[in-house]
């Protein structure tokens, strides 16, 4: 079950460190193997022409499209905050979040297929996307509360892992991945950022970070947590046992569907 959120982001990734559990540097092994076996399962041994991907953006599903615009410029949206998102991280003073974060994207990516879209919006259309970002990074950082560079904060983490011999491909990116894998108990915390409603599928997109980040580094991490800078909602997870086997059945469920109609 998700908690009732705190003030402040920030709280939940620091929790109550007299109650971390110890380092659980076992299970990532168990994990993998049964994913294996589903795969298997599923798919046979035959390599396919194309791998099924699973990310995140799978897990998540429908329904949460962009009110304003349709789903390119959703995509731009979110774009943007996350742009935002890690330039607060980096103590970077943000004076204008659509300005600034526009960019700081075209610095990164000139050749976004994305940025050409909003280079054609019209005045209007620019308007209510400035306002939009404007009104989101405001629940952002009002929710967020500082990082410290302590804490040892990676943006956009990602990650893929192959299964059935390249048959499957899990990838993943996560918003905001702090602490350590190296200490004696568990402290590394997950943060998906979305501009979305949370819905029915953002406790699938936690577990699946969790999933992901134990595969990754096979150190189960501490808690996975996801904010919506559309409503300002905090939802967070302890990761324990029964969580990333949850997470593997929503794998398993996401190839099962695939399966049945190829």
């Amino acid at each position: 079950m998700t908690e009732p959120a705190p003030e402040l982001l920030i709280e939940v990734l620091r929790g109550d460190r007299a109650r971390r559990p110890r380092r659980d540097d076992a299970r990532a092994a168990g994990l993998r193997a049964s994913l294996e076996d589903h795969v298997f399962e599923i798919f046979g041994p035959p390599r396919r022409e194309t791998p099924v991907v699973v990310s995140s953006a799978t897990l998540r599903g429908s329904g949460h499209g962009f009110e304003l615009f349709d789903s390119t410029l959703s995509r731009a949206r979110g774009h943007v905050i996350s742009t935002a998102f890690r330039l607060l991280v980096a103590h970077v003073h943000v004076e204008d979040p659509y300005d600034d974060a526009l960019g700081a994207w075209r610095g990164e990516r000139p050749d976004d297929e994305l940025l050409s879209v909003i280079a054609h919006l019209d005045d209007d259309q620019v308007a209510r996307l400035r306002a939009d970002v404007t009104s989101h990074f405001a629940t952002l950082t009002k929710g967020l509360g500082p990082i410290p560079s302590s804490w040892w904060p990676r943006t956009s983490q990602r990650a893929r892992q192959l299964l059935g011999g390249g048959n499957v491909q899990l990838r993943d990116v996560v918003d905001l991945v702090v602490g350590s894998t190296h200490h004696e108990v568990a402290s590394v915390a997950l943060v998906d950022i979305t501009t979305s409603p949370l819905g029915a599928g953002a406790e699938r997109v936690m577990r699946f970070h969790a999933l992901m980040q134990t595969l990754r580094t096979s150190v189960v991490p501490l808690r996975t947590s996801i904010f919506s800078s559309a409503t300002g909602e905090l939802w967070t997870l302890d990761v324990d046992a029964e969580l990333l086997m949850r997470a593997v059945g929503d794998v398993v469920e996401t190839l099962t569907r695939v399966g049945a109609s190829s």
